[in-house]
């Protein structure tokens, strides 16, 4: 990422798009506990004032907690990977309809809760999370889950993330590789940062594969489709700082 802060220094337009959850935050046992730091909303709200610099926040949060996380600062946000926008103060809703899918997935994530102490469940408007960080057992119980899940993904017109100890459905027609083509059809970019840490991110980090002017970045271990990867949150703040 040698020529970073060159492209950064020399575009006229720039868009920055950062996941929230083991982006910019570390992961907590309890999702609720994971806030940012008051160094942390200095630096995205320095940004966010720069010329020329666009910041949003990309997450698969639903819109009331990232809005109690983040939601002060002058900045667009996207929740429940896409479904959902925050422009300009005000929250629009980006899908609308709800597809048949919600009450029998639901029923299947509940068994797997009963037999997974310490996991639970997260429902959203356009999604479901079932979430095993804090469970002993909770690996195994979620390839099993992920199985049954797989089977039945393509008739119920949804999909399956495998998260960070987190398995979640969604939409099949939401996510954060659509809501970053819609934002980047409605302006003219010359450089572009994107950051993620997990599966949902891949999409973003897909869409932008042959985008010229794209800088696309993990965070952690793992194969991706970005180009560069960090090894932390904390490595993601350094180069956020030194885009001030």
């Amino acid at each position: 990422m040698g020529d970073l802060l060159e492209k950064y220094n020399q575009a006229n337009n720039r868009l920055i798009l950062l996941d929230y959850d083991g982006t910019l935050v570390d992961f907590k046992r309890v999702p609720e506990e994971a806030v940012p730091s008051i160094e942390l909303l200095d630096i995205l709200r320095r940004l966010s004032s720069k010329r020329n610099t666009k910041l949003i926040i990309i997450s698969g949060r639903n819109q009331k907690e990232i809005e109690k996380f983040v939601g002060e600062l002058p900045i667009d946000i996207i929740a429940e990977h896409g479904a959902l926008l925050k422009k300009q103060g005000e929250w629009k809703k980006l899908k609308i309809d709800i597809r048949q899918w919600k009450e029998p997935v639901l029923a299947i994530l509940n068994e797997s809760t009963m037999s997974c102490p310490g996991s639970f469940i997260e429902e959203k408007n356009f999604s479901l999370a079932w979430h095993y960080r804090n469970a002993e057992t909770g690996y195994d119980q979620s390839r099993k889950l992920l199985n049954r899940l797989y089977g039945m993904s393509s008739s119920f017109h949804c999909k399956i993330l495998d998260g960070n100890k987190v398995v979640e459905i969604a939409d099949d027609e939401i996510g954060k590789g659509k809501a970053t083509k819609d934002i980047i059809e409605h302006d003219d970019y010359d450089f572009i940062l994107s950051i993620g840490d997990d599966q949902t991110d891949e999409e973003m980090f897909e869409f932008l594969l042959n985008h010229p002017e794209a800088i696309t970045v993990k965070v952690g271990e793992g194969n991706t489709k970005a180009k560069y990867q960090l090894e932390n949150v904390d490595s993601v703040v350094k180069l956020l700082k030194r885009l001030l």
